[in-house]
This record gives structure tokens, C-alpha cells and sequence, in this order.
């Protein structure tokens, strides 16, 4: 089981906030770093204010070495797809080919009205979503030397000289690795089946996972994908204590109950956090997304690094 972490900078960071975990992490061996994709905090001020996925990404492409950045999950909403895929293409260049892209289809309306950024009907945001994700991926993958028209209802292309390439090629449709994710019962794992390289599932059980999980490799099967060629992964909130005090600070620090973070996360002592990881990985779950909310805490991530990863 590969360990990576994820974390909400909405809520409250800096820059700096967002490279010393990546740093950290990097240094204590886990897989990846990723970031939300959120423009307005949930719950709280986000003081000093909300910082870009992207941005944020190509800074630590360069002030980072080996350990893998991406989003969970970049909205559809906020980038024109054109220029998604020259940023994605750019940004796995400067990191040496260490981007992966979560995109979703875009949810909060708060964020969208606070910035003057359009917000389409559910059923709108999801034909934009999956045009995007053809579109994208078609540019990455058009020869050099070729053009890339595309015409769909809400997107147009012609003649695209499709560049940059990014420096990866081993996402399913060519270029840097696509993950999707979601709880949908029709259009998710369809589309999932079509273009992911991972699905994962956010803040969700292991009942629910087994159902979801099930939905997806369906969908596979339908269009004749092998479910094998598919990473399986789950994100779930972090709270781990070497002893019951030490949990409760950490649960108090970020506004959480221990007893639901214990049903619904993935806290309590480092044993019980590696027997509930073991759970999930006999459902299929390949990865792990550690939603780190206390961002000044680096010594919670030592203690994942030191009792648990060795473990999983």
C-alpha cells in the first residue's frame, strides 16, 4: 500500500506552509504530495487567503526532487481545457515528470460565485467534464508535427499545434497519469473506465467503497478495459496518536471529534491505523490519501512515516 499526502490549503497556508509538508514527506518516504483545488475556505477564514493549485505546483516541481505533486481534484470549471493541458504539460516538464492530474467536474458554487467564475447546472458541468477530459488528453497524445481539432458542444479546436508535451507518456491516453474520482452511479464510472489511470474514492466507508469499486470495474468490463490496468485509492482524514492523549490534541487541533474521526477517518493509534488500511486494501485500494489538515504539525507525519508506513 503506497501513502501519500494530501492536503487543503484553503483552509489556511502559505507557499512556504505547503513546501515544508512536501519537503517533509518527501524526506520521510511518502509516495506523493497533492493539494486540493479550492479557491474559498469551508468553515473558516483561510487566512492569509487561497493560493493557486497550479501555481503552487510548478513552484514545488522545482523545489522538489523525487516525490510525485498533483491535484485532488482540479475543477473542470476553472480552467479552460486548452490551457489546463498547456499548464499540466508545463509543470510535468519542470518536475521531470513527477505531475499526476485529479480532475473533477467542480462542486462548490460558494467558490465560483466569490470570483466571478461561471457555475453551469449539474447535469452542464459534467458535459464540460467529460469533453475536457477527451480534450486533454488528445492534445497530449497527438504526434509532434500533427494537429488536434476538436468540436464539441461546448468546446472548439482547430488546427492546435498540441504543445507542449509534458515529459510523461504513461497515463492511458499518453502524457502524465489522470485520476478521477466520486460517488456517481452512472456518469463517474463511465467515465472513469474511459480515462483514468486511478479512481479513488473521498471520505467514504468501506461498504461504500466495495459498491463504488464494483460500479467502476463494471464500467471497465462494458468497453472491454481490463479492471487490472486501474489503480484503486481512497482519501481519508488523518488523526494518529502514539497514545490517547496525543490523538485527542491532534482531533481538537483541527475541530474534529475523535470517535467520528475513528469511524470515518483514518485516526487512532498507529496499530489501529494499520489494521483499518489493511481493511481497504482487501477491498482493492492500492494508495492511500493522508488528508493532513494541521499543516504545522510535521511531527504527525513522522509518526505515520515511522509506525505505519513500514507496515502497509
Amino acid at each position: 500500500m503506497e501513502l501519500r499526502v494530501f492536503t487543503e490549503p484553503q483552509q489556511g497556508a502559505t507557499y512556504d506552509d505547503l513546501l515544508r509538508v512536501a519537503l517533509a514527506a518527501e524526506e520521510l518516504g511518502f509516495g506523493a504530495f497533492f493539494r486540493s483545488d479550492h479557491y474559498s475556505p469551508m468553515g473558516v477564514e483561510g487566512l492569509p487567503g487561497s493560493t493557486d493549485a497550479w501555481t503552487t505546483l510548478a513552484g514545488l516541481a522545482r523545489d522538489t526532487s523525487t516525490i510525485r505533486l498533483g491535484t485532488m481534484m482540479t475543477s473542470a470549471t476553472f480552467r479552460h481545457p486548452g490551457v489546463l493541458a498547456i499548464q499540466v504539460a508545463q509543470v510535468d516538464q519542470m518536475s521531470g515528470g513527477r505531475v499526476e492530474l485529479g480532475i473533477g467536474a467542480g462542486w462548490f458554487e460558494t467558490e465560483h460565485t466569490a470570483y466571478g467564475i461561471p457555475f453551469p447546472s449539474t447535469a452542464e458541468r459534467f458535459e464540460r467534464y467529460g469533453e475536457q477530459l477527451e480534450l486533454i488528453t488528445g492534445l497530449w497524445s497527438t504526434p509532434v508535427g500533427e494537429t488536434y481539432d476538436f468540436d464539441g458542444t461546448h468546446y472548439r479546436l482547430a488546427d492546435s499545434p498540441a504543445l507542449p508535451k509534458p515529459a510523461q507518456t504513461v497515463g492511458r491516453r499518453g502524457g502524465p497519469p489522470v485520476l478521477i474520482g466520486g460517488r456517481g452511479r452512472k456518469q463517474t464510472p463511465a467515465l472513469a473506465a474511459a480515462y483514468a489511470d486511478e479512481f479513488n474514492l473521498p471520505f467514504v466507508d468501506e461498504e461504500f467503497t466495495a459498491l463504488q469499486f464494483g460500479r467502476v470495474r463494471e464500467a471497465c468490463e462494458r468497453i472491454e478495459r481490463d479492471p487490472a490496468t486501474m489503480t484503486w485509492s481512497n482519501a481519508l482524514v488523518l488523526c494518529v496518536g502514539a497514545d490517547e492523549a496525543e490523538l485527542a490534541r491532534r482531533a481538537a487541533t483541527i475541530g474534529r471529534d475523535v470517535a467520528d474521526l475513528r469511524e470515518n477517518g483514518l485516526a487512532g493509534t498507529p496499530a489501529e491505523v494499520i489494521d483499518k488500511i489493511g481493511r481497504f486494501g482487501d477491498l482493492g485500494a492500492q494508495r492511500i490519501y493522508l488528508q493532513t489538515l494541521d499543516l504545522t504539525d510535521l511531527d504527525h507525519l513522522r509518526l505515520v512515516a515511522e509506525e505505519v508506513l513500514p507496515h502497509v
